[in-house]
């Protein structure tokens, strides 16, 4: 097949990070495939401080990871499309809530409603396709986002030889396809009943270890928790995940029936897109974060809830990315001695997590893209960006996730306050089917407080009964966040890597 394509548009087109690895520019010329998102809150009903939260939302910075392709209003009131001004409350009892899934069946029924009743699919497609107010449209937007001759996918689809078009399949496999809409709910509550509920959970599970100096480790730290995280709120965010369907037929229909250039112009075909329903959007589904957020001296409210919030719904798309893989983004490979990308903390990156390198490339009997993958490579525990919203500001987070143990034999409680010295570890049987309370992966957030009111320096309080396992860890103690880095190393360097490759986590 090579012998007919022309090598040099291909590598340009295609495998961009392979024509600047061999020139020397700078890596950050490249420019990669995304996907791309609309993104809208859900009204709620009043909760405190909402004005400033719902405010937040809309300045946040918008996901860098994806192309914006915001079409309509920003939020919209559930109670014209069938649902109810409500709020989201946090789960206080964590069994139940594993047992139910993410998000509100009416709410989303209303996000439905919403998203047809708006035709928020047609205004996506239009946007793709840089519809004019005159109702024609031109393959621009296309060829930017995906490096297409815009020019030559406008002719063939003149000619009605779009059956067979690669560059045109293409773009619907790589770039409409990959379209997203993502509704979120926000609610901001005040900790006591939240953190109380975690506390009594946390002390129920305590006292069920028969170790004597684990159980008072537990039971201290529980204690702690409390008091760092009762006086402050807790900013919940629930999201909603829809994607643009986009298919063979549906492409089919658009090109022949409702497709009109400036030179071609035709009222009717017009007029037929305008009241098109063939374009959907599909539920993929749900994920929620929370973050508690403790009150104290040196820094003011809207400070605290502006840095809790976008945090928050940061860790609400790493969630999605995380549970589902047609959500998941792919960045290029800054450089490969060292072997290092632009993501951090911000996307969730942890020590250990493994990444996928792939090349794109053409496959030759479709002229489609692929991706082949070429290896994985592992973070560097050590060296892991901390790319989060205004990160290096002095505060202290506490993180409630679920962390694995060396073994399901035992786990350790490492605290110089709760143990009395510094960097002694504690090993505690763990009791059968004893847990924390707290979602999976939330943040305790703690902001403009000092390292003596957060339990000293470079100690950690673990307490953990099974396989959930409640940390409490002060950003500041020498770990895997390095503020000063400006991306994330890896491990598992290879020759047949370069610079612009794509990397994508593995689960």
């Amino acid at each position: 097949m090579r012998r007919y394509l022309n090598l040099g548009l291909l590598i340009l087109m295609f495998c961009p990070s392979y024509l600047f690895s061999q020139l020397g520019k700078d890596i950050t010329d490249i420019t990669y495939r995304r996907s791309s998102l609309h993104t809208m809150l859900i009204e709620s009903g009043a909760y405190p401080m909402k004005d400033t939260v719902e405010n937040v939302f809309y300045e946040a910075p918008f996901p860098e990871k994806y192309n914006n392709h915001t079409v309509g209003r920003k939020s919209f009131d559930p109670s014209k499309y069938g649902g109810t001004l409500g709020v989201e409350n946090p789960d206080f009892d964590k069994k139940a809530a594993k047992s139910k899934s993410a998000g509100n069946p009416e709410d989303q029924k209303a996000i439905e409603n919403y998203l047809e009743q708006e035709a928020i699919a047609r205004q996506m497609i239009a946007k793709w396709f840089n519809r004019s107010p005159n109702g024609s449209f031109d393959m621009n937007l296309i060829g930017e986002r995906g490096s297409y001759n815009a020019s030559e996918m406008e002719a063939k689809i003149a000619e009605g030889s779009v059956r067979g078009v690669a560059s045109l399949a293409d773009a619907g496999e790589e770039l409409i396809k990959n379209t997203f809409v993502v509704v979120t709910k926000l609610n901001f509550v005040k900790n006591e009943p939240f953190a109380r509920a975690i506390r009594d959970a946390g002390l129920i599970s305590a006292n069920q270890i028969e170790n004597e100096l684990g159980r008072d480790l537990a039971i201290a730290a529980a204690e702690t928790f409390y008091a760092l995280t009762k006086d402050g709120y807790t900013a919940l965010a629930v999201a909603y995940l829809y994607q643009l369907e986009w298919d063979e037929e549906t492409a089919a229909i658009f090109y022949q029936d409702y497709w009109v250039s400036e030179a071609n112009w035709d009222k009717n075909r017009v007029a037929a897109f305008d009241t098109s329903k063939i374009f959907k959007m599909k539920f993929v589904g749900a994920e929620k974060a929370s973050s508690i957020v403790a009150i104290s001296a040196g820094k003011s409210m809207n400070e605290i809830i502006h840095l809790a919030t976008i945090r928050n719904i940061d860790n609400m798309y790493v969630k999605l990315q995380k549970k589902y893989d047609v959500f998941k983004t792919k960045t290029p490979l800054y450089s490969v001695d060292p072997l290092a990308a632009k993501i951090g903390l911000k996307e969730g990156v942890k020590g250990g997590d493994k990444f996928e390198v792939l090349e794109q490339t053409i496959d030759s009997k479709t002229g489609k893209t692929k991706y082949v993958s070429k290896g994985k490579i592992t973070v560097d525990r050590k060296k892991i960006w901390d790319n989060r919203y205004n990160a290096g500001e002095e505060i202290s987070v506490i993180e409630v996730e679920d962390e694995p143990a060396e073994s399901d034999s035992a786990v350790v409680a490492s605290n110089a306050m709760l143990a009395g010295g510094d960097d002694d570890d504690v090993v505690i049987e763990p009791e059968p089917n004893a847990a924390m309370a707290g979602g999976d992966d939330d943040d305790v957030v703690v902001l403009g407080t000092d390292s003596a009111n957060a339990g000293g320096n470079n100690n950690n309080e673990v307490v953990s009964n099974g396989k959930e396992t409640a940390v409490i860890k002060e950003e500041t103690q020498d770990e895997v966040v390095q503020p000063k880095l400006n991306m994330t190393y890896f491990k598992g360097g290879s020759k047949k890597y370069y610079p612009g490759m794509l990397i994508r986590q593995v689960k």
